[in-house]
């Protein structure tokens, strides 16, 4: 059975992508802080038939991050998949933007993805399978106001992930980035757009990269702008 170890699954995108792969017979390993939004996820899960298991850590924190990652790997071993779903945002200009909002931004979005590869990788490169899902955004690619911390967040995101693509060539490991627009989720509002698609929309596809898509795809960054 199919392992994927995903991150975000408390709301949003990261929930619906938890009940998409539950409802495809995948393991789950949900890593995050727990909290009411994560429990109702649980029972969400469990009305599908499936019980996925907590490793839980602030993603803003390495140390925690790192212990989550070495729990999984003890508790249920290599995952043949990773989602990196989770993401913050604070709104502000950059006049006001604290050192400390910029990296905590940078900390969840890029800081912690990093690390959770990091403690997976040498397993999944030993086996010689693997499949690294990065939720990156539209704002990888451009500019808001506003949303300066964020939008570096996920423009380093896009580069890492097309960097570690690189150094997966012929390994039978793929690393691939997801990048939606306007998502109808608690992150967009505040934003001045209007939604143009659902988090179901963006399960499918990131169900898609970490269980079915060819190992051609690596590298690839898969915009989706919506209908």
């Amino acid at each position: 059975m199919t392992l994927v170890a995903l991150t975000g699954a408390s709301r949003g995108i990261g929930r619906a992508t938890a009940i998409a792969l539950a409802r495809r017979g995948a393991t789950l390993a949900l890593i995050g802080r727990e909290s009411a939004e994560l429990a109702e996820t649980r029972r969400e899960l469990a009305r599908v038939g499936t019980s996925a298991p907590t490793f839980h850590a602030d993603l803003a924190d390495t140390e925690q991050t790192v212990a989550a990652a070495q729990r999984v790997l003890a508790s249920l071993g290599t995952p043949d998949a990773v989602i990196h779903s989770a993401g913050v945002i604070e709104r502000a200009r950059v006049a006001d933007t604290s050192p400390a909002a910029f990296e905590r931004q940078l900390a969840v979005n890029l800081t912690a993805p990093f690390v959770l590869t990091r403690e997976w990788l040498p397993k999944m490169l030993e086996r010689g399978s693997g499949r690294l899902v990065f939720v990156g955004s539209i704002s990888s690619t451009l500019g808001s106001p506003g949303a300066a911390a964020y939008c570096a967040s996920k423009w380093g995101l896009v580069g890492f992930a097309k960097s570690l693509a690189e150094e997966l060539t012929d390994t039978g490991l793929m690393a691939v980035s997801v990048l939606p627009g306007s998502v109808d989720t608690d992150m967009l509002k505040g934003s001045g757009f209007a939604p143009r698609m659902t988090p179901a929309d963006v399960a499918s596809t990131l169900t898609h990269y970490a269980l079915d898509a060819p190992l051609a795809h690596n590298g690839g960054v898969i915009e989706m702008f919506g209908v």
